[in-house]
């Protein structure tokens, strides 16, 4: 038993003696030939050992890349910082900033004088080459007629059609001054006035109806067309026509061509200018219209529509010419009111009467004085009666304040022809006559059997030229009854104590009318003379057709005009433009206005 073990215990040792000890490290890498034997006993041949280095790779290889690596990152450094040395290692740190240049100095702009290749300009995205193919109908369109050089013109072609549309544009939103003017000083800003912050109480009651439009738009300037108006100018005066007297109870009146086209709403301002024969209207669409009255050739078109302009958010109630210069003043039931420049195209927003915001809520009311030197406006205030605030026409600003002692308010003014005092017309029948000269009441009176009193209207012209009370001859007072009083105020002037007159004014207390006209059986909205003082219209809203003529001085109704198929329709405004000649005559031309939206005129010889 003990021999076995030891025999077994010497053949171990043998067995551990015979195995080949593993070469050391160095000697692998000092490449050694010394050969490996498997625990099977099998040698590996040089295939192998070659495939076994290129799938696992060996020491040899492993360090060979790492150098490699080594060295290429090293390289990279080197690149970068040559690269940062010859690049801005060397500037000044001036350079190292870019500084914004002026408009003028865009770097990314091409230079003026280079061209650029025409082959390689690419085609305006508008362009479509079915444009001259396609047939586009301007008359059946309404929101297209604008766009017609004629009356007849109705089909154009779709390249024609994008022209016009360009066109259009461009005149409702001329080129900004400062484009214009690109390269030279910027043109200055204008500033706009603020809105001053109400009451409370003036907040809650005119929230719903007076949103303030902040953007106005740029209206294409009329200096062309005024600065060589040869064709509108209206030749009228002293001595360049002969003026012939009316006759009483018949009159010559021809109706001549209408003024084109149909307005979105009624048209409740109706206006000629003093000396061109332009017409403007208005109303609550919030666009206001000119026309070049010309019913006769040469114009290829009867009164052919100028321009036209529209502000959001705003009913005009109230447009006017100014008697000297190119603007006009526009208003609506709003803090504010616009005045806009015909010579240069410019529109100025007013949004207060400073020191008079509680009193001058609403502006939608307001009249010229003939000499253009002042604006009234009706307040909206009737603490004590009424208030007019008069502002000058050149500065906007205010300069006097009119208060009237009337219950229920003013119902409606007049300036005197001179331009030097109001006539204010209470709605309970008190008139005042107010100096501006002398900034108080020169005078007050009642209006006889006055059952709400609703318009009042001046004309004509007398003699004196110191009167006290302007040089209005007549004067007209409308009530809500329809009842139509004619005064001549030249009897008050020429009899020296008449009855009933007070001692510190030159106007009976009490005046008889020169005439009481009945015509009318509906309140009485409209009264208006004509510029030489020999007809008056008067006219009622309420019902249909509802329009006399007066001849003046006899104060009697024409009976031949208008008849049963007149076509006036429901009546909001009228207006009369005087001293055309024809023939060598003095013809004036009535303008009445419908709740259509349509213009009519009619030529008195």
């Amino acid at each position: 038993m003990a021999k076995s073990k030891q025999a077994k215990a010497n053949k171990k040792k043998e067995e551990t003696v015979q195995q080949p000890t593993p070469p050391a490290q160095d000697e692998m890498d000092e490449g050694s030939d010394v050969e490996f034997v498997t625990e099977g006993g099998i040698e590996k041949d040089d295939a192998e050992e070659e495939l076994e280095r290129l799938v696992f790779g060996d020491s040899e290889g492993f360090r060979e890349g790492l150098k490699d690596f080594n060295l290429d990152d090293q390289e990279a450094e080197d690149d970068e910082d040559d690269a940062s040395d010859d690049g801005l290692a060397g500037m000044d740190d001036a350079d190292l900033f870019i500084s914004d240049l002026a408009p003028t100095e865009n770097p990314y702009q091409a230079p003026a004088d280079s061209e650029d290749d025409e082959t390689t300009k690419q085609p305006a995205a508008w362009e479509d080459s079915d444009d001259e193919r396609l047939m586009i109908s301007l008359a059946n369109v309404p929101r297209l007629r604008k766009l017609r050089r004629t009356e007849a013109e109705d089909l154009i072609n779709g390249k024609e059609y994008s022209r016009r549309l360009r066109q259009q544009f461009e005149l409702l939103n001329p080129k900004p001054e400062w484009a214009q003017t690109a390269g030279g000083k910027p043109a200055r800003k204008k500033r706009r006035t603020s809105n001053e912050a109400e009451s409370s109480e003036e907040e809650a009651e005119f929230d719903g109806e007076m949103d303030v439009d902040d953007e106005v738009p740029s209206v294409a300037p009329l200096s062309k067309l005024l600065q060589d108006a040869q064709s509108l100018v209206r030749e009228s005066g002293r001595g360049s026509g002969k003026k012939r007297k009316i006759r009483p109870e018949t009159i010559d009146i021809q109706r001549t061509k209408d003024v084109p086209g149909i307005q979105p709403s009624a048209i409740t301002s109706l206006s000629f200018h003093p000396s061109l024969p332009l017409l403007l209207s208005s109303g609550p669409s919030s666009t206001l219209y000119l026309h070049h009255i010309a019913p006769s050739p040469p114009a290829p078109t009867p009164n052919p529509l100028l321009t036209s302009m529209h502000i959001r958010g705003t009913p005009l109630t109230t447009t006017a010419f100014h008697p000297n210069d190119s603007r006009i003043f526009l208003s609506a039931r709003r803090r504010y009111f616009h005045v806009w420049n015909l010579q240069t195209g410019q529109v100025e927003k007013v949004t207060r009467v400073y020191g008079q915001q509680h009193e001058q809520r609403s502006m939608e009311n307001f009249k010229l004085s003939p000499d253009g030197k002042y604006m009234a406006l009706q307040g909206s205030a009737r603490k004590g009666g009424g208030v007019i605030n008069i502002l000058s026409a050149s500065t906007l600003q205010w300069a006097a304040q009119v208060r009237i002692e009337s219950r229920g308010g003013i119902a409606d003014f007049s300036w005197w022809r001179d331009g030097k005092g109001l006539c204010i017309a209470g709605k309970s029948g008190e008139i005042t006559e107010w100096s501006i000269q002398d900034q108080r009441t020169v005078a007050r009176w009642q209006d006889e059997g006055a059952v709400g009193t609703t318009t009042l209207s001046l004309g004509g012209h007398h003699e004196f030229v110191k009167s006290p009370i302007g040089t209005d001859r007549w004067i007209s007072i409308g009530s809500s009854s329809g009842i139509v009083n004619i005064y001549d105020r030249r009897e008050w002037l020429a009899s020296p104590a008449p009855a009933g007159k007070a001692v510190d004014q030159p106007v009976p207390v009490a005046p008889k009318p020169t005439k009481t006209l009945d015509h009318l059986t509906t309140p009485t909205s409209h009264l208006a003379f004509s510029p030489d003082g020999q007809i008056m219209v008067m006219a009622s809203k309420w019902k249909r057709d509802a329009l006399r003529l007066v001849h003046l001085p006899s104060c009697t109704v024409f009976k031949n005009w208008p008849t049963n198929s007149t076509p006036l329709g429901r009546i909001t405004g009228v207006a009369f433009c005087g001293g055309e000649i024809v023939g060598g005559d003095v013809h004036s031309v009535l303008a009445v206005a419908n709740e259509q939206g349509k213009i009519k005129l009619w030529e008195i010889r």
